[in-house]
C-alpha cells in the first residue's frame, strides 16, 4: 500500500487573532505545520508527504519547512473541501491521510492502527470517547444530550484514494467539517479506531499553552559538545561556519575541513547520544571526499528530529590567530541557521585566540568549540 499524507494547512486561524495564521506559529521552537509534517513523514509506512496551503502563504509555509521533502506546495481552496479537492487532485498512490496542520502531534501508534482497516473499509478515523456531560444551551444551559455512543473524531484520517475522490465527486456541497462526513454521506464505510488525547486541535490561546505544557512534559534537555580542528593546507579561501572566508590558505581535510560546522555537528550528536561525525561520516569513505559539511550539519539535524528532539540553541567558539572572523560572524550564523532549520536569534558564534600559544597560536591551523542544547524524549 502506498501511503501519501495530505496535510492541510490552507487555514488563517482567525480566531486566534493576529497577523500569522496558526500552523505557522511556534510551539517548543517549530511551527506548528512543521511539527505535523515531521510527524508523518518520520512514519516508515508514509512514502510522501504534501502539504495544501492557502493563497499568498508561500514563503511562510517554505520556511516552517525548510528541509523536509514534501513536494511543490499545494494551494487550496476557501473552504476545507477546496483544499482536499485541491490535495487530492495533486496527490498519487492508493492511500491517503488526510490531516489537519492544527494538530501537530501524531503519536505513530496512531497512524498504525489506521492503515490496517483499510484492507476491509473504505476509511478509517481516530476516535476518543466522551467523557463530559453534554448539554444544550442559550444564554443558560438547556436539556442534556445522551453521551452514550458519542465519540470525538480526530485526523489524521485514512482513507483509500480512490473511495475519497469517488465521495467528493459525489457530494453535494457545503462545508464538511472533515473527510469521514463525505465518505459515509456516498454511503461508504469508516472504520472507528483508537485516537490519542496528543491529536488535539490547537484552535484558542488555551489550546497553545496546553501544547507547549504537554510538550514540555515529554522532553528533557540534554547538552552536548563539539571539537575539530584541521591545519592550514593548500590555497585560499577556507570554508568557517558554511561561509567562504577569503585567507590565503585553506583548510586540510577530507572534506571542506569546516571546522565550524564539523564541532556543530558533533555537539548535535553528542547531545543525542548519538555518535560522533567520524562514526556517520568516516574519513575513509571516499563519498565524503571534498563533501560540503552543511551535509554533516543537516544530516545531524534530521536524526534528532526523527527521534522527537528539538534543537534550541548552538553556539560555536572560534579558536585562531587568522583569519579575523568579526566580517563573517552575521553571515555565519544565518547560513548555520539555515542549515539546522534554527532562528539566527539561537546560534552564537564566537571568536578567540590563544595569545601565540599552542599550534593555533603557531598560525598552524583553526580549533572550534561548540555547544548544542537540545530537549528530547524521556523514553528513547
Amino acid at each position: 500500500m502506498t501511503v501519501t499524507a495530505l496535510i492541510v494547512a490552507a487555514g488563517k486561524g482567525e480566531r486566534l487573532g493576529g497577523t500569522v495564521s496558526k500552523q505557522f506559529l511556534p510551539i517548543g521552537g517549530k511551527p506548528i505545520l512543521r511539527w505535523a509534517a515531521e510527524a508523518l513523514a518520520n512514519h516508515p509506512a508514509v512514502h510522501a508527504v504534501r502539504i495544501v496551503i492557502g493563497r499568498g502563504q508561500q514563503e511562510q509555509a517554505t520556511a516552517a519547512l525548510a528541509g523536509l521533502e514534501v513536494g511543490a506546495l499545494i494551494e487550496g481552496g476557501a473552504e476545507r473541501a477546496g483544499s482536499v479537492r485541491a490535495g487530492l487532485a495533486a496527490i498519487d498512490g492508493n492511500a491517503v491521510l488526510v490531516h489537519d496542520a492544527a494538530r501537530p502531534f501524531c503519536p505513530p501508534p496512531v497512524v498504525d492502527r489506521l492503515l490496517a482497516p483499510l484492507e476491509f473499509f473504505e476509511g478509517a478515523a481516530p476516535v476518543l470517547a466522551v467523557g463530559d456531560t453534554l448539554a444544550r444551551f442559550g444564554e443558560t444551559l438547556d436539556e442534556p444530550v445522551d453521551r452514550a455512543g458519542l465519540v470525538r473524531v480526530q485526523t489524521p484520517q485514512a482513507f483509500r484514494l480512490s473511495a475519497l475522490r469517488a465521495a467528493y465527486d459525489r457530494w453535494p456541497g457545503g462545508a464538511p467539517t472533515d473527510e469521514t462526513t463525505v465518505v459515509r454521506a456516498a454511503g461508504m464505510r469508516v472504520a472507528a479506531v483508537e485516537g490519542d488525547p496528543a491529536l488535539e486541535k490547537i484552535t484558542t490561546p488555551a489550546d497553545f499553552r496546553r501544547a507547549e505544557q504537554w510538550l514540555a512534559g515529554r522532553l528533557t534537555p540534554r547538552t552536548g559538545m563539539g571539537f575539530d580542528v584541521h591545519a592550514f593546507a593548500g590555497d585560499g579561501p577556507l570554508m568557517l561556519g558554511g561561509v567562504a572566508v577569503p585567507h590565503c590558505r585553506g583548510l586540510a581535510g577530507h572534506s571542506d575541513a569546516d571546522v565550524v560546522l564539523h564541532a556543530i555537528t558533533d555537539a548535535i550528536l553528542g547531545a543525542a547520544g548519538l555518535g560522533d561525525i567520524g562514526e556517520h561520516f568516516p574519513p575513509s569513505d571516499p563519498r565524503w571526499k571534498d563533501a560540503s559539511s552543511d551535509r554533516f550539519l543537516a544530516h545531524a539535524v534530521a536524526l534528532i528530529n526523527a527521534q522527537g528532539a528539538i534543537l534550541d540553541h548552538v553556539d560555536c567558539t572560534i579558536i585562531a590567530e587568522e583569519p579575523k572572523v568579526g566580517p563573517y560572524r552575521a553571515a555565519m550564523r544565518a547560513r548555520i541557521a539555515e542549515i539546522a532549520g534554527l532562528g539566527v536569534d539561537r546560534v552564537s558564534m564566537k571568536a578567540t585566540t590563544t595569545e601565540g600559544l599552542g599550534f593555533t597560536g603557531r598560525r598552524e591551523g583553526i580549533a572550534a568549540q561548540a555547544v548544542a542544547s537540545i530537549r528530547m524524549g524521556l523514553v528513547a
